[in-house]
């Protein structure tokens, strides 16, 4: 019985670090798309921001799918190649909302935002 009462305390302890680390994750994906966000509305090209100077990775999206900015993707149409994906993103508002979907077998959580003429920002974990 004490046995299994470690083990669940240690359990607990350690999904509150997790919790913790995935918070501060959201804090920092937030922090990234809403100063791309800041950019582009004050005059910046999405072309000026590169996918892999953020941990995790930002996109940046036409609202008919065509991907400006991305890590692999980029010059393709997400429409095209992943509709459900673009679905969940096209959900984005201009103050910014977390989105899930699925994407290659994985559970992602997103943070979209919309820019001034459009554009979806965003970036994200996977479970």
């Amino acid at each position: 019985m004490r046995k299994a009462l470690l083990v669940f305390m240690a359990t607990v302890i350690s999904l509150f670090f997790v919790l913790e680390a995935v918070a501060a994750d959201r804090a920092a994906i937030k922090k990234n798309v809403d100063g791309i966000v800041a950019g582009i509305d004050g005059g910046k090209k999405p072309t000026d921001f590169k996918a892999n100077d953020y941990k995790p990775y930002v996109f940046i999206m036409e609202p008919g799918g065509m991907l400006l900015v991305h890590p692999s993707l980029a010059g393709k149409n997400l429409g095209a190649k992943a509709a459900p994906v673009y679905k969940a993103l096209l959900k984005a508002t201009p103050t910014g909302t977390w989105v899930d979907y699925q994407w290659k077998g994985k559970q992602k959580h997103s943070y979209v935002r919309k820019t001034h003429n459009g554009l979806i920002v965003g970036s994200g974990y996977s479970e």
